[in-house]
């Protein structure tokens, strides 16, 4: 390794090169591959009867094992004296007409339009470590200037950023056609390093055409896939770079705290069809040999379930599969997939370059499901909000054999940010008596009919099935408060479900609804059968101004205010609601803006154990008492923040007169008759693990 050039000004240098082929003496040195490797791309783009000019040759063997498969018109250049003695000297007698030539590429004696094709084995990406790249693009002029219409320079990279970018800016203003294939090889536990080598294919045209063509293949034989600006071809090389890069780092070790994840495009196409994360189980773990390396296909629409969703459900996954490697495989919206064997067949081939170490020689790699299906999804519809980016709205198809319509921002495919369940208007109307259980899968066609609503007394998430249960803080349905209305302030709309569940079933409640996002009204109102009228009422502006001046009016008095809202920094450890949700500022506006059986419910999600105990001793210094309910295997926990402090029992989980208002905050739910179902929640279950903050 002590021969490579240790500086970009040794790339350049005539001096360096020589003084390098007299230390490597005749010991070919192959950059980027030899022509096993290269032969079926070069076939493709270079014929046997062309005139070649091979630049920057050094002593590789390519243009020799070229020259004996057929291509008899081969000139190759190199600056430096030696190598080109040497060359000639070994080829003298078995290839007399391949001549080697002492010619520098940046200033060629050839006449205009003299060859058809111009081959680079790392010429280019030498020419242009020099810092401003001048050298490389006086040698992309001379190329441009001797090679003839239909003419191709076919140059073998290793893409480095800015060499792509040069070059390929360089020859877009030319006019010219730009195609890179990239040329991916299995990977061997014995290599040190590894990365893609691309071959660069640019065509000259006789008229340069007015808008830029280019194209990036993957092998060969790929199929182009046509792109916009030389920015997403660049960004292609990145991906398949780091594709690279990954792989290699898994062949090599195990990292059971890390599980890097990338995606597969169609190859035709070129949009998202797998994305796969790798998760390795703990290194001191032993199993079975046919348990090393599985490959697990999350069925569609179960893509956001927390075990299939989260870092912790993957890790959980894995850990019970008892794989020393689990690849978790999820499919992508818009894209056909016809079942599961096939989806295996078209993972099959790839699936080996993420074994882990150490893999036993012709392990079979078993693909695991949940029952064996493919699972089932439809896009119903599709926007984008200028605040919140893309988003689309799908109908899934639930383990219980349900439909559940669902609302997912692009920007995090893995979070469903609305659910609701679908059931016919038929259904609806006839008020189905609730029930528990899980409904076993019907023979109903996939696609729903046009006559599917959302059910309005089913809740779709936990923690909203929590904030309706905290009510009974109130005495919902005691006979003492059976007039009195209930005033609720909610910050975030979403689909509308909770907002519309509290208008149908909570009796006397009036609801507003502060929405940011004024597309996220309408998808509510146009996919999730949400219906505002005098007693629920939705208001788009900020949240927390509007509570800032509510309470600088004064006046109105909230018994419940509601935060449910998202987050779009991830980087600070809390994803719901906002860092300046919960700032103690604005928590003492809340605070006034409550009756004096007021209750405040935050739904709470975050990882950072010191940053949550900070919240809550925030909400500590303004609430006498906070109740916390967490989610089973998720996140999630529902902060109940009340102005009185109510005696607890020592701290027991659910007081007794708190379980006496469950039951009749239950029997009061059930007693509406203004939804579309009969409520589906059972209050008394979702309070006993309430435990105090």
């Amino acid at each position: 390794m002590n021969l490579l050039p240790r500086s970009a000004e040794e790339f350049s240098s005539a001096e360096y090169w020589e003084t390098f082929f007299k230390k490597r003496g005749e010991k070919a040195f192959e950059w980027y591959g030899d022509y096993n490797k290269l032969c079926g791309v070069l076939h493709k783009y270079i014929k046997a009867q062309d005139k070649v000019l091979v630049v920057g040759c050094g002593n590789s063997e390519l243009s020799e094992q070229m020259y004996d498969v057929g291509y008899k018109h081969l000139t190759n250049i190199d600056i430096s004296a030696t190598v080109v003695s040497h060359m000639n000297q070994r080829n003298a007698e078995r290839r007399p007409n391949l001549t080697f030539q002492q010619v520098d590429a940046t200033q060629t004696p050839y006449e205009d339009s003299s060859y058809q094709a111009t081959l680079d084995k790392g010429t280019l990406d030498a020419m242009a470590s020099e810092e401003d790249g001048a050298l490389a693009r006086r040698m992309l002029t001379e190329v441009a200037r001797i090679l003839c219409v239909g003419g191709r320079y076919v140059c073998v990279t290793l893409a480095q950023e800015s060499v792509v970018k040069l070059s390929v800016e360089h020859f877009v203003q030319l006019g010219w056609a730009v195609r890179l294939h990239c040329l991916q090889e299995a990977v061997s536990d014995e290599d040190t390093f590894e990365l893609p080598v691309f071959v660069l294919i640019c065509t000259k045209f006789r008229q340069p055409m007015p808008m830029a063509i280019l194209e990036i293949c993957v092998g060969e034989d790929g199929a182009p896939n046509r792109l916009k600006e030389v920015a997403e071809l660049l960004s292609a090389v990145r991906e398949f770079q780091a594709y690279s890069v990954l792989r290699k780092r898994l062949r090599t070790g195990t990292d059971a705290n890390s599980n890097p994840s990338l995606t597969l495009c169609h190859a035709k196409t070129g949009l998202p069809r797998y994305t796969l994360t790798v998760q390795d189980g703990a290194s001191h773990a032993k199993v079975p040999k046919s348990n090393y390396f599985g490959i697990f296909i999350v069925p569609q629409g179960k893509e956001t379930d927390w075990l299939y969703g989260s870092s912790e459900g993957q890790s959980q996954l894995a850990a019970s599969a008892k794989f020393k490697r689990l690849v978790i495989v999820a499919m992508h919206r818009d894209q056909e997939y016809i079942d599961m064997e096939a989806v295996q067949a078209e993972l099959s081939p790839m699936v080996m370059d993420l074994a882990p170490p150490g893999i036993p020689a012709n392990q079979q790699v078993p693909f695991l499901s949940v029952g064996g299906e493919l699972g089932w999804r439809e896009v119903i519809s599709r926007g984008v909000s200028e605040l919140s980016g893309e988003y689309c709205v799908e109908d899934v198809r639930g383990e219980d054999g349900q439909l559940y319509r669902r609302l997912v921002f692009l920007s995090n495919t893995s979070l469903v940010q609305s659910e609701g369940r679908l059931v016919s208007q038929k259904s609806a109307l006839s008020h189905k008596k609730k029930s528990k259980k899980k409904v076993k899968p019907s023979a109903a066609p996939l696609t729903p009919s046009g006559s599917l609503t959302v059910d309005s007394g089913f809740l779709c998430c936990i923690h909203h099935e929590i904030m309706v249960s905290g009510l009974a803080l109130l005495g919902v349905g005691l006979p003492q408060n059976k007039d009195v209305p209930i005033s609720v302030l909610m910050v975030g709309l979403g689909g509308g479900g909770l907002a519309q569940f509290l208008r149908d079933f909570v009796p006397g409640a009036m609801v507003e609804v502060v929405e940011l996002d004024p597309a996220i009204l309408e998808v509510a109102k146009a996919c999730f059968s949400f219906r505002p009228d005098d007693r629920l009422t939705v208001m788009l502006g900020d949240g927390i101004k509007h509570i800032t001046s509510l309470e600088k009016e004064g006046g109105r008095l909230f018994d419940v205010v509601m935060f449910d809202v998202d987050s779009k920094d991830s980087s600070v450890g809390m994803s719901c609601p906002p860092s300046s949700f919960v700032e103690t500022s604005l928590l003492k506006k809340v605070y006034s803006l409550l009756t004096p059986r007021g209750v405040f419910m935050l739904n709470l999600v975050c990882r950072d154990s010191v940053l949550r105990k900070s919240i809550l001793d925030r909400i500590h210094s303004i609430f006498p008492r906070i109740l916390s309910r967490k989610v089973e295997d998720e996140v999630n926990e529902v902060l109940l923040c009340t102005r009185c402090d109510a005696e607890t029992q020592g701290g027991a989980s659910v007081p007794a007169a708190l379980r006496a208002a469950a039951r009749s905050l239950q029997s009061a739910l059930c007693s509406s008759t203004a939804g579309t179902s009969s409520p589906h929640i059972d209050v008394a279950d979702l309070l006993k693990d309430l435990k105090v903050a």
